[in-house]
Formats: C-alpha cells, structure tokens, sequence
C-alpha cells in the first residue's frame, strides 16, 4: 500500500499544484494538458519494458531501483523555471514510474492464490487512491505557506525511504524469505498449483544467488516472453481496450479537477484542494470493496462472472454519475456527483489487475504493463483532449460527457473478456482458478 500511495502522491502533486504553477508560468488550457500528458505518455510507452524487467529480473530489484529513478525527477520538478522544462522533467518521471504496477503485480503473482488476487489488488490500490485524496489538500496547504515547489521535494525525499526499505524486507521468492515458515509456505505453492501458475520458470533453484537469499526472482534465460502469442489474443486486446477506456476517465480525476473546480465551479485554492480529494477517498474504499466482492462471487461463480460483475457495476455507476455530475447547476451537487462517479469506476480496478494475473500466469508483469500501456496512452491524451475542448467550446462539460460514453464502452467489453482463458495458450484455465474449491469448473467461451 505504501508503494501504491507513493506513486500517487507523486502524480497528484502536479494537479494540485497546477494553478499555481499555471499563474507563474502563464499557461494555457492546451499548455496545461500537455504538462500533464507528458508524464502519461512516457508511463505509457514504458509499461512494457518495465514488466518485462520484472519478469526477467524480479520486482525486488527494479521496484528498488525505478522508484529511486523516479524520486530524483520529482523533486526534479520543483527546480523547473518555464513550461519547456517542466514537460521534459514530468516526461522523465513518468518513464521511471511506468514500472511500478506491473512490478508489484509480478509481485502478488509470486506470493498470492487467484481466490486473494483482487482483494490483494484492491486494497494496495485503495492504498494510491487514500494518498492521492489527502495530496490535494495537502499540497493546497504547502503552497498556500512556502510556494508550490516545496511538496515535490517532500515527496520525492520520501521514494528514497520507501526503496531502501523495500529491497531490505522484500524476496522475490517465499522460499528465500526468512519470516515464511514451511505451513505457508506449502499454502503458497498449493495456490500457484491450483491456479495452474508455475511461479517460477524452469528449476526453482536457478534464480537463487549464492547466498540462498538474494535471487533474483526472475523466469531465467530459457523463458523469453512469447510476443506472438501475446498480440494475437484476443483477450489481451479486449482487455487492453477496455483499461484504456478506464484510464482516459480516471486521468480527468487525477489531473483537471481541481482547476475545475477554481475555474468553472467558482471553489478557492484551499476548497478545491479539499474536494478534488473526495473522489480519490471514494476510490480507496470502492477499490478494496471491488476487489473483495470479484474474489468472494469467483469461489461461488467462477472467475469469468467473479470478474464480470463487479466490474460491469461500476461502470455503469459512473457513467449514471458523471452526466449529472457535469450538468449540475449547483457546484456541490457536482463535486458530490463525481465523487460517487469515482467510486463507481474505482470498484473496477482490482478486478482489472486481478485479471491480468489470471490470464497472464507466469507473464504476469509483462501482461499487466500491456494492458497499462494501454490504459496511459489513453491517459496521455485525456488530459490534452481536456484542455483543448475547454478552449475550442468554452464549456467543461463536454469531456466529462465524452468521458461517460468511454465509461459505457469499457462496461460492454468486460462482457466479452474471459478471465477463464489464458492469453497464452488460449485454453481454459484449470478448475482451482476458477473457484478456489471444488464445484465451480473453467468453462470455456
């Protein structure tokens, strides 16, 4: 949970920051979504690269060493001087944090059965979500004291803390930490085995260093990522579409709202900081809530509706709250209406990670950066896409009504992914991911 918030309060920052910076820098509506998109853009690109360096080296190393990367740009942040530098410093710092998820995902997969796989997801997300809620105001407070650059020193001071202390505890195998006794240890293989996940490619004892303890977790030189196979699945593609359908929406959150909420609501640069936390503080609790519910109805229906449902409700209620949200006329009926949007689109996103693991097995963190890079190239061009609509129409309801409709098409693709088949093999996954207990047998599409 502390790496999930670190990585938020670390991309909350800029938003909450924004109208300040906006003043000294004389930006723009477009200048604005651009700053904003840069950090997205280079998240997206290098989702890849950074799963596929958690697959082949293990997510003790590369979390450890990518969130020291990316805590120097963000204190680089508060020594920008114009707009040009402040794009390329938020480009850098994007490209270092686009490992992170699917790092740590790579991480459950190593550590959890599928049956505790989106509540894992859901409260380390909720985790990103309660620290990206108390940013806002948060930074809102800094800057009203000591200007806007002192918050991205702080923050990024903190990311040093959290790497050296994450590669001191954390192994990339339970058979290499010293705190997993034999009884859990059996329980982690029996749910790896069950869910038809080796764990770790190849011999067990080929990725141990010299020591026993220092190895690198990684699928070895014989395991190399079957790109092929990967691109030509079809659930890899729903999958991928229907988190880039996500993202675009939440981005709006995470960077336009509290100016919205200055310049069109009418809110000061304290208030704006307060509410523009409220939707993240939904999401903390929806996440862990989605997360929670897709496992229990997976024991009792199976993964492919124990997914399926949790998912498709909380589409749907964002989409019921974001058209009365960006139509109110009263400026705290819509505060109150996004907030319940967020919720709404929250309670799908450990059920999305959760998938990932499901169908990716042993290419968990290369599987889940796919559908990340996906989900941030579109995420790239919300904020842009924002900003310009504003400018083009004068009016700031139009993206959220674009948002909605995104909100709609990503609630129709959860009914075509299968979370029962493996984007590897295309088979249907065995029996004991489906339910975690007898019964409940992989049905095929």
């Amino acid at each position: 949970m502390l790496h999930y918030g670190n990585t938020y309060m670390d991309r909350v920052a800029i938003a909450a920051a924004a109208p300040m910076i906006r003043e000294e820098f004389v930006l723009d509506e477009v200048t604005l979504g651009v700053v904003f998109s840069a950090f997205t853009l280079a998240y997206g690109l290098f989702q890849v690269p950074g799963g596929w360096l958690a697959d082949r080296f293990g997510p003790r190393r590369i979390l450890a060493g990518i969130v020291s990367y990316w805590s120097v740009f963000t204190m680089a942040t508060a020594a920008a001087w114009n707009a040009v530098s402040l794009i390329v410093i938020r480009f850098l710092f994007g490209a270092g944090e686009a490992g992170a998820f699917p790092a740590a995902t790579r991480a459950f997969s190593r550590w959890l059965p599928s049956t505790e796989r989106g509540f894992a997801q859901g409260i380390t997300h909720s985790g990103a979500r309660l620290a990206g809620a108390v940013t806002p105001p948060l930074v809102a407070w800094m800057m009203v004291r000591w200007g806007w650059r002192w918050p991205f020193l702080l923050f990024g001071a903190t990311g040093f803390v959290w790497g050296a202390i994450w590669f001191s505890y954390y192994r990339d195998r339970p058979e290499d930490h010293p705190g997993v006794n034999a009884a859990e240890l059996r329980a982690i293989r029996a749910g790896r085995e069950s869910a038809g996940d080796p764990g770790d490619a190849g011999d067990p004892e080929t990725d141990r260093g010299a020591d026993g303890v220092d190895g690198t977790g990684g699928a070895g030189e014989e395991t190399r990522v079957p790109w092929g196979i990967l691109l030509r699945s079809r659930n890899m593609w729903l999958i991928c579409a229907m988190y880039a359908a996500y993202v675009y929406t939440f981005w709006i959150f995470l960077t336009w709202i509290p100016t919205y909420l200055v310049e069109s609501r009418g809110f000061s640069l304290l208030e704006s900081g307060v509410y523009a936390g409220l939707p993240l503080f939904a999401g903390a609790v929806t996440n862990t809530l989605g997360g929670w519910a897709s496992d229990r109805l997976s024991v009792r229906r199976g993964l492919r509706w124990g997914r399926r449902i949790p998912a498709v409700a909380g589409f749907v209620a964002g989409v019921a709250f974001i058209v009365p949200g960006a139509l109110a006329g009263e400026p705290l009926v819509a505060v109150a209406c996004l907030t319940l949007a967020a919720a709404g689109l929250e309670f799908t996103t450990g059920v999305s990670w959760a998938v990932v693991i499901d169908v990716g097995q042993e290419y968990a963190g290369t599987v889940s950066a796919m559908m990340n890079m996906s989900g941030n190239l579109a995420g790239a061009l919300s904020p842009l896409v924002f900003g310009a609509l504003v400018q083009w129409t004068g009016r700031w309801e139009v993206p959220f009504l674009i948002a909605a409709a995104l909100s709609l098409v990503a609630a129709l693709l959860w009914l075509r992914i299968d979370p029962e088949r493996s984007v590897l093999t295309g088979a249907p996954l065995p029996s004991g991911r489906s339910s975690g207990g007898p019964g409940s047998g992989s049905r095929a599409s």
